[in-house]
């Protein structure tokens, strides 16, 4: 009796607790179906405010049976129009399937002069054999010796054929190229003072902002990190080429290339003022206007003026 009792009490309890056969089953029921509730919320909220997981498989297995575009269905005009997108590495990553489309010469001649615009060879009658293709393998390879040595650059450049041994065209092959290294072009330059008069001449400052064509001067001949022989040679031919470009400006103003060459120097000493976070008391407007106007009297106070709020507003000039 006392056994028969115990059993009826733990039966009670198990089904309280939900363990008996039938309570446990369920349980388990209610489980997964809260379990699946959860799981469909969140692939709702995935849906709406991600990327649905399987309808991108399903797009992706699609593309994949698909396969990719075959160039050489479209018209030759599209084509080559796509590949010109492609840099030269990639190019020749798709003339291994495209061999007759990739390997095209007006492709490979659009990234030469897109790269190096301006080579000797390009004026020249092209020799027997030759081939924009590999004229990019020398370009790269020419350019790459000048950044270790400029001298031997300019040398395998002349070897080949690509420049004439003229300062006049290693200053075009420069002036239009942005592969080299700015600090062995710039000791370069400082050996090579007849490339550097060459290399002045080819930019055109008519009707710039005195700090906006210094701006440009220095993109293109880095200034060296220290003051020097060098520098002041860079802002003698800067002013006098800066003079020449813009003789009614200079008539207008009274300015001479000795007086921009004091503006010059005044606008390198400002950028690195102002931008300088070792310089704890920065020069004023009026600080600037009173030194400028003391080393150069002709120059209008307005202008000096507008010559400071550029530099404030935009930056360093060369920097």
């Amino acid at each position: 009796m006392g056994q028969g009792l115990w059993r009826v009490a733990r039966n009670q309890q198990l089904q309280h607790q939900g363990y008996s056969g039938q309570g446990y089953l369920t349980r388990e029921h209610g489980r997964r179906i809260a379990t699946n509730r959860v799981s469909n919320t969140s692939h709702r909220k995935q849906a709406q405010g991600g990327i649905d997981i399987y309808h991108l498989l399903k797009a992706r297995k699609s593309k994949e049976q698909e396969g990719f575009i075959n160039l050489e269905m479209l018209p030759p005009e599209l084509s080559f129009t796509i590949l010109s997108y492609l840099n030269a590495t990639d190019l020749c990553l798709a003339s291994c399937v495209w061999q007759d489309l990739a390997n095209d010469e007006l492709l490979w001649q659009g990234l030469c002069k897109s790269t190096w615009g301006h080579c000797s060879i390009y004026n020249k009658n092209p020799p027997l054999g030759f081939s924009f293709r590999k004229l990019y393998m020398q370009l790269d390879e020419g350019s790459l010796t000048f950044n270790a040595n400029p001298d031997e650059g300019v040398n395998y450049f002349m070897s080949k054929g690509i420049l004439d041994d003229s300062p006049k065209e290693i200053a075009k092959f420069i002036f239009c190229t942005r592969t080299l290294n700015w600090k062995k072009l710039r000791i370069y330059l400082d050996e090579r003072r007849d490339v550097l008069d060459d290399l002045v001449t080819l930019h055109n400052f008519r009707n710039q902002f005195l700090p906006n064509a210094l701006r440009e001067f220095f993109r293109h001949i880095h200034a060296p990190e220290e003051r020097g022989e060098y520098l002041e040679t860079l802002i003698t031919k800067f002013s006098h080429r800066f003079c020449a470009c813009n003789p009614d400006l200079m008539r207008e103003l009274g300015l001479s290339p000795d007086a921009v060459y004091v503006l010059c120097y005044s606008l390198i000493l400002l950028s690195i003022d102002l931008t300088s976070p070792h310089v704890k008391n920065k020069m004023s407007k009026r600080e600037f206007i009173r030194n400028t106007r003391r080393a150069a009297q002709n120059i209008s106070e307005d202008f000096v003026g507008h010559l400071y709020d550029n530099i404030y507003l935009i930056g360093h000039v060369a920097a």
